[in-house]
């Protein structure tokens, strides 16, 4: 059977196509910055970012190719400051807003710098990054710390010497919680465990936050608890205790509870991935990555 197309039927066919594409080609995705981890550069982000491309035409991106490799164990307050003029000079260029993907201890940089300064980030896609702090034996600790084992860590991470040290900047023992507050110079700091005379401006500035993505998994390998990925830690037990049951949240220390209640905090728990895996699996990247930059 012939079926037959009248010239009106076709002339409409042929402007909802062109409207459609018009409505495709304009579509315009915020800029995307990358932030390595520890040990790495601003190179791991590269294939990562291309995908991104790939996905969604268009989209301008920085990788911060600060603090690498060895640089990475510097003091995190001064990683902090340095990034954060390099991510503000971006933002400038951007007043639409961004989005930044930070990953493993870059995530606390990141984490940093939207607490002290006035950014205009959107979206802040935390990759394997240990928010509630590091306490375990990986191969990171014991090249950072050579001759102490886990439980004897806080032995030099809460010295002076220790804060001069990124790791020693987030470590935080359950077992040493007093001296934790006292000596940590920035995961205290930014979690509001201990005074700090702009802990409102903080906290104001981190709202400024349109979403919160935490990814982080089982698997992971290298973050201890893996739960810190999601705001969750051990107590002095070693015992998890969660995000929603942790003090920073249920007295909204720092923000976490406002994003919560506003529908701004998404966690995703991905098994099966092990920990310098996540920014070059492509999987990651097309399900747990691209929905949330827009």
């Amino acid at each position: 059977m012939n079926v037959s197309t009248s010239p009106s039927t076709m002339w409409a066919l042929s402007l909802t196509f062109s409207l459609s594409f018009m409505l495709a080609s304009s579509v315009t995705y915020k800029p995307v910055i990358f932030m390595h981890g520890i040990f790495s550069d601003g190179k791991s982000g590269e294939k990562l970012l291309g995908w991104i491309k790939e996905a969604h035409p268009g989209t301008e991106t920085l990788s911060i190719a600060m603090y690498e490799h060895l640089d990475s164990l510097k003091n995190m307050n001064e990683q902090v400051h340095d990034v954060g003029i390099q991510m503000m000079n971006f933002m400038k260029k951007h007043p639409e807003g961004i989005n930044i993907i930070c990953y493993s201890q870059g995530g606390l940089v990141c984490r940093g710098v939207l607490e002290q300064l006035e950014h205009n980030v959107h979206t802040f896609i935390s990759l394997s990054v240990p928010q509630a702090g590091q306490f375990g034996d990986t191969d990171f600790v014991k090249y950072v710390f050579p001759q102490f084992l886990r439980d004897n860590v806080y032995r030099i991470a809460y010295t002076k010497e220790g804060q001069e040290i990124s790791v020693g900047n987030y470590w935080n023992d359950p077992h040493h919680q007093d001296l934790y507050r006292n000596a940590s110079q920035f995961l205290a700091v930014i979690n509001n465990d201990t005074y700090n005379a702009r802990s409102e401006e903080y906290r104001n500035n981190f709202l400024r936050l349109k979403q919160l993505v935490m990814i982080g998994g089982p698997n992971d390998g290298v973050i201890t608890p893996w739960q810190s990925s999601h705001f969750g830690f051990y107590d002095k037990k070693l015992n998890i205790v969660e995000m929603k049951d942790q003090a920073w949240y249920k007295e909204d220390r720092f923000g976490l509870q406002t994003l919560d209640k506003r529908g701004a905090l998404v966690t995703r728990v991905v098994p099966h991935v092990f920990h310098f895996d996540w920014h070059s699996n492509k999987t990651i990247c097309d399900i747990y990555i691209l929905p949330f930059l827009t």
